[in-house]
């Protein structure tokens, strides 16, 4: 059994499984729960990823402006690099049009940091699956 590569291209159809989306948003949710930041779900999957990127997109923008660092610590703790996080803003960044304006990109960055953190925290629950199913 060959872990599946995770890519921008193929995340909706690994997310298209319920028991992998749950575990996930569970990890998702313990990671900002041991910061004290809720991150509540209401149960249809099928709106999971645009539930995740709202939610997520409003604690990025709202730690972004107040606390940096607890940012940080977070990124940190999902184990999402900065280097991976400025590799997913250079290659956001050459898809946007030069028309848009400064507050389309702001709210650009922090939608590519949460969906990096969408992408990080998915990859965390299929090599533990991938793991668990070997032993």
């Amino acid at each position: 059994m060959n872990l599946p590569e995770i890519t921008h291209q193929n995340i909706a159809q690994l997310l298209n499984k319920e028991a992998i989306i749950r575990e996930t948003i569970a990890q998702i949710q313990k990671d900002f729960g041991m910061y004290s930041i809720e991150i509540n779900f209401d149960g249809n999957i099928e709106t999971a990823y645009e539930q995740l990127m709202t939610k997520l997109t409003e604690e990025i923008t709202n730690l972004l402006a107040i606390d940096k660092s607890k940012l940080q610590s977070i990124l940190y703790r999902i184990d999402l690099s900065e280097m991976a996080i400025k590799k997913a803003l250079r290659l956001a960044s050459t898809s946007l049009s030069n028309h848009r304006s400064g507050t389309d990109i702001e709210e650009n960055t922090q939608q590519v940091i949460a969906h990096e953190i969408i992408v990080r925290e998915l990859k965390k629950v299929l090599t533990r699956n991938y793991f668990k199913n070997l032993g």
